[in-house]
């Protein structure tokens, strides 16, 4: 498979390496790869998908110019999703196939079943809170991260007692049905997700800690391989859904 790589920082270099180790996948293009660079066109035609890993501030233009030379795209970029419904419009003028994930691990994709198990059982028993803490290395960008949000928006589907989704620092006691995520900046930490249940009895604690790039590297190239002949608009979650039939 031909894949075209939409930034070359950290995570770009990181599915780069992976794909020179597995003959299954060859780099043809590389766009961004400096702060002088911009879109290699003529390099992404060749592709059979781009994988973008750049920044919320670009990533509208970029599925749009490349939308435009009909390669289909898997999207790693998170904090654009306030445009979900102009990046529908686009999939489906230009008949492309695109997926995106708040988090492309595959651990953490499993980890979001077992929080959605895990809130339906807790919530038909009285006497639990349920909270989330996120802590991320001081480079992120965003916050709180698109795995936070993923995670909340489990627990309020599941969790019928929390209804509002809180993410800033509180001056008051939290009301009953806000559902408190708190978020942390600092050091290199490159994920750690983990929510709470406590009650006065006890607490469950579940936490997914990313040690490296790697898992989400692999997950793209997961993503790559699933959109390649797809037309539309897919979530990442949509691959296990497809396994768990």
């Amino acid at each position: 498979m031909k894949i075209a790589l939409i930034g070359y920082g950290k995570m770009g270099q990181e599915i780069a390496q992976l794909a020179k180790d597995n003959k299954k996948f060859e780099i043809v293009s590389v766009s961004f790869d400096d702060a002088k660079s911009g879109l290699d066109k003529d390099g992404i035609k060749k592709a059979d998908v781009a994988i973008d890993f750049t920044s919320p501030e670009i990533i509208l233009s970029n599925i749009s110019e490349i939308a435009n030379l009909g390669v289909n795209m898997v999207i790693g970029t998170t904090g654009w999703y306030d445009k979900i419904s102009e990046v529908k419009k686009i999939v489906a003028s230009k008949e492309i196939g695109l997926i995106y994930g708040q988090n492309f691990s595959i651990g953490a994709n499993m980890f979001f079943d077992i929080v959605k198990y895990a809130s339906g059982l807790i919530a038909k028993f009285e006497g639990y809170d349920v909270f989330g803490v996120e802590t991320h290395h001081a480079a992120k960008k965003d916050s709180p991260s698109g795995t936070a949000r993923k995670i909340s928006d489990i627990i309020l589907k599941n969790y019928p007692s929390k209804k509002v989704l809180q993410t800033n620092a509180l001056d008051r006691p939290i009301r009953k049905e806000e559902l408190h995520f708190a978020s942390v900046r600092g050091g290199r930490n490159f994920g750690r997700h983990e929510i709470a249940f406590d009650s006065h009895a006890d607490e469950i604690r579940l936490i997914h800690q990313a040690w490296g790039r790697r898992g989400f590297a692999e997950g793209a190239l997961v993503a790559a391989g699933f959109i390649k002949e797809k037309k539309g608009l897919y979530d990442f979650s949509d691959i296990f859904d497809e396994l768990s039939e």
